[in-house]
């Protein structure tokens, strides 16, 4: 494995430049591909492109903008010069498509093309750049294109821990032929010698390259207020960084006046507290942090906002601020490249687009970028920001998923993001991936990563994140239903096996075991020892053990059924409470008389009154609030409508219920022999133990401690074995599953793919069985073009949140086809929670009526606002990219069901109407 050595000399001593005289000699393609380069290569870079030119595999883990591209651009090389093709794949389209340019301009538009799902530009060429599911799904359909393949770079390899679609990568790893040389490209990863070990054993030899050394360097900030601060002070004498202890100082001062601020905000008119003065702090406007920065020189800046509608606002604010980032002849040329990159766009469109507003702020040389742009608009943004005339650009996090937009200066506002499902803390691996965008290599001389503070923010904290360096990469791969049946109708049932079996999962998976076995081995070590220890010359210590712990269980398993029947006989209690009742609350902090306002026998099965107590609380009560059934001490007459919410008519009954003269009463608690005093199984175990020979031991309580522990390692080591268990051979058993349910289904018959399976394989995307089922049983039959677009948009649309709103769907056909859709999903998810697979996603229906809007052609202003109508929140840049998805999904089903067929015809009418406009602007 490669690491960073000393630089070379420049003027180098005989020994060294006939050894570089030699080398050349030895690799003569390598030596060609350098000399075409505007630069010298680095080490790595050598290293690897001398193990391809070799005939190795290599697996490349370096920084972002370390150079790991050079190495896939000359295994391009390699390939035109041998005679032989090369797939370039990467994990998104926008990458294809920079690729593609970049490769092009290198080599001219005969010898590469491009392939990503909806666009397909001279497919047959010798270089091909596509997306990484185009390959895989060429090696399930045994395609021609496979011929004569010599070469196949997987840029952003890292990809495959990507737990929607990171199996795609693995795939393509494991079925790719033999013959053909892998080019892995990958982001930093701590664990790249486990990653290239897996590679070796399944594509045979590999050499693995690894540089962390980041070639420009990067200097981490803080911005406090207005003041930029640097986070380091300098290495201590280990080399370990220090965080600068001036800004540690200042920030916890800040913080404390925060909260000093916070306090006396909370006491309203009474000021500060203590006769103390406090300013709230304020984090800088967006419009002051690229002032800064560009006063001191460190723009272009990306900032990452984390939020869509927060990169629009950050736009908006610079804008109207009057913050201008360019030349009057730079403006010029910005609106010339907007042009030209949306002269196809219709004209009429152009308002709803938001054109004008974007039009401005990049002649100010400020955009945004995210996945709700419309994609010219994202295209341009990114044309415009490398050639330095955009300068400042507010994005989500999926600007850094390898699209190639190096800043001088990346700006986090936030350590926090949404991951879908909550908010939480960014991981080191995202600040990493985030940060690594600053830097330009050739341009810069050093990068810098600046996180605006705000209270709360520990620079310590952040000084973490910029630090650690471990980022493991986990398999996500497990089998699916496209999977299972191309699989088996390729390779058969037991050879599909073995290849899960050798699927990175599975390997990482037998890795764990090996630890998890270890400590099986040390644990029957120490068992046997405990063994000795607890040995009792008057009997069976270990059977005397035994009878302990079932006298124990006995007793723990009546206390609960003791404790589950006395919170049942208070629900019924409550169950009888009608409003008016006087009860008393026996304990907790709202003990004391209170009067039921509701049963509170709607809330389920468990009745939760609702009940107002003497000190003016209102608030539910449950069965767990009363240890013994409740019964009401008297009424008192409430008004009809009683609004608790209010103080002064909970102060009044308060008022009333004092005056009823009803007095708690006390509360005396006893203890309780409970079941257990007369549980004819308890009292056999304990005279069994009363009678057991060990009982009568002096030494019986230091033989039971060991016993303790003997018991309790028992328990782990079983734990453990369940686990090994669970774990060795798990991808196989999740196969055998899934091969089962579609053998019910009848898309399996043992060895054999069946005609509905066969449709089954050609069918890709997260509900492929869910789509071959509607097919099957057609469900979508007799739908018009309009209509089958409405209905599949279903099955691969995704509502961002949930907002409650049942959305309206066209009436008629397509009600009648999505309810028969869903009525589908339902019982295919049945079948896959009876055995026990990952079940598919319900359908959506979101997006079924302004697509539906659009296929019968109305406009882009109209749908848009008929969606936003409809509860749905969609953008321009949204619209388009679930239009693309459902065109996808149209474009299989024209294809498994034949263009002739009427289903296919519909499918094909419907790609042509879906297709235009907007939607129809860069797909091709």
């Amino acid at each position: 494995m490669w690491k960073p050595g000393p630089v070379a000399s420049s003027n180098p001593a005989p020994a060294e430049a006939y050894a570089a005289a030699r080398s050349r000699a030895a690799r003569p393609r390598l030596a060609e591909f350098a000399g075409s380069l505007p630069f010298e290569l680095d080490g790595f870079q050598y290293t690897a492109c001398s193990a391809l030119e070799d005939g190795h595999g290599v697996l490349v883990c370096a920084p972002t903008g370390a150079g790991k591209t050079v190495v896939g651009e000359f295994a391009v090389h390699l390939a035109l010069a041998q005679g032989l093709k090369c797939f370039y794949t990467t994990p998104i389209k926008a990458l294809s498509n920079q690729k593609f340019a970049d490769l092009v301009e290198r080599h001219g538009a005969d010898a590469v093309g491009l392939l990503t799902g909806d666009t397909v530009v001279n497919g047959d060429a010798q270089v091909v750049v596509m997306t990484t599911e185009v390959l895989r799904n060429m090696i399930y359909a045994g395609s021609r294109q496979l011929e004569h393949l010599g070469f196949v770079v997987m840029d952003e390899v890292h990809y495959l821990a990507d737990r929607f679609r990171g199996a795609v990568w693995e795939e393509v790893i494991l079925q790719l032929p033999e013959h053909v040389a892998l080019v892995s490209l990958s982001a930093t990863v701590s664990n790249a010698e486990e990653f290239g070990d897996w590679l070796v054993t399944v594509r045979g030899d590999t050499t693995v390259v690894v540089d962390e050394h980041r070639p420009v360097p990067l200097w981490q900030h803080m911005m406090v207020g207005n003041r930029l601060l640097d986070l380091f002070a300098g290495e201590d004498s280990a080399g370990e960084l220090q965080v600068d202890p001036d800004l540690v100082r200042y920030t916890r001062d800040l913080d404390r006046q925060s909260a000093v601020w916070d306090r006396g905000r909370g006491r309203g008119s009474r000021g500060g507290g203590n006769g103390r003065s406090s300013t709230r702090f304020r984090p800088p406007s967006r419009t002051t942090v690229i002032d800064r920065l560009d006063r001191n020189g460190l723009l272009p800046a990306i900032t990452f906002v984390f939020s869509r509608a927060g990169c629009d606002a950050a736009v908006g604010q610079c804008v109207r601020s009057g913050l201008r980032l360019t030349t009057e002849a730079e403006a010029v040329e910005i609106r010339r490249t907007v042009e030209r990159r949306t002269v196809d766009l219709p004209q009429g469109d152009l308002a709803v687009l938001g054109y004008w507003e974007w039009l401005e702020a990049l002649e100010r040389g400020i955009a945004a970028h995210h996945a709700g742009m419309l994609p010219a608009f994202k295209e341009t943004v990114e044309e415009l920001f490398v050639r330095g005339l955009v300068r400042a650009v507010f994005a989500t996090e999926t600007l850094a998923l390898g699209i190639n937009m190096p800043a001088r200066t990346v700006v986090l506002e936030r350590l926090v993001k949404f991951n879908g499902e909550s908010h939480a803390d960014l991981t080191p691996g995202e600040y990493t991936q985030l940060t690594g965008r600053a830097g330009r290599r050739g341009i810069d001389v050093e990068g810098h990563a600046v996180v605006v503070w705000q209270p709360g923010v520990d620079p310590v904290q952040v000084a973490g994140l910029a630090s650690t360096r471990t980022y493991p990469l986990r398999s996500s791969f497990r089998p699916g239903y496209n999977m299972a049946v191309n699989l088996v109708g390729r390779l058969g049932t037991d050879s599909a096996r073995d290849l899960l079996e050798q699927s990175l999962g599975q390997f990482q998976a037998d890795r764990s075991v090996v630890g998890l076995a270890r400590r099986i081995e040390r644990n029957t070590e120490a068992l046997a020892g405990y063994g000795e220890s607890m040995q009792c010359h008057l009997g069976d210590f270990a059977e005397y053990a035994g009878l302990r712990r079932q006298v124990s269980e006995r007793e723990k398993a009546l206390s609960r059924q003791g404790v589950a029947d006395s919170r049942e006989a208070a629900a019924d209690s409550l169950r009888s409470l009608r409003a008016g009742d006087v009860i008393a609350v026996p304990g907790g902090r709202r003990a004391g008389l209170a009067v039921v306002l509701d049963p509170g026998l709607s809330n389920g099965d468990e009745p939760r009154p609702l009940v107002l107590s003497e000190d003016r609380w209102a608030g539910r009560l449950s069965p767990a609030d009363f240890p013994t059934p409740v019964e009401p001490l008297g009424r008192m007459r409430l008004p009809k409508r009683v609004d608790h919410r209010t103080p002064s008519v909970r102060r009044d009954l308060a008022s009333s219920l004092r005056n009823t003269g009803i007095v708690a009463p006390t509360v005396q608690r006893r203890r309780s022999r409970g079941a257990s005093a007369d549980d004819p199984e308890l009292a056999t175990l304990r005279r069994a133990l009363r009678v057991h020979p060990c009982h009568g031991c002096d030494d019986r309580e230091a033989h039971a401690r060991w016993a303790d522990r003997y018991a309790r390692l028992e328990r782990e080591t079983e734990q453990l074995q369940q686990k090994v268990r669970a774990t060795t051979h798990s991808l196989a058993r999740a196969f055998d599953r899934i091969r089962s349910l579609l053998g019910e289904r009848g898309y399996l018959d043992g060895d054999e793919v069946t005609e509905h399976g066969e449709r089954l394989a050609r069918l890709w995307g997260e509900s492929d069985l869910l789509t071959a089922e509607c097919l099957r049983h057609g469900t979508w039959d007799g739908l018009e073009p309009a209509e089958l677009a409405a209905v599949v948009s279903a099955l691969v649309y995704e509502s961002r949140r949930d907002n409650g709103q049942m959305p309206q769907v066209p009436s008629g056909a397509v009600a009648e086809a999505l309810a028969n859709t869903v009525r589908i999903w339902a019982e295919l998810e049945g079948d896959e929670r009876r055995h026990r697979v990952d079940r598919t996603r319900e359908p959506d229906l979101g997006f079924a009526w302004p697509i539906y809007r659009w296929a019968r052609g109305e406009s882009l202003s109209v749908v848009l606002t008929a969606a936003e109508q409809n509860g749905a929140e969609l953008s321009a840049g949204d619209f388009v990219r679930w239009c693309r998805q459902v065109l996808d999904l149209l474009d299989q089903i024209a294809g498994v069901t034949g263009r002739g067929s009427a289903v296919g015809r519909a499918a094909t009418q419907a790609v042509a109407a879906v297709r235009r406009g907007v939607v129809a602007v860069g797909t091709v």
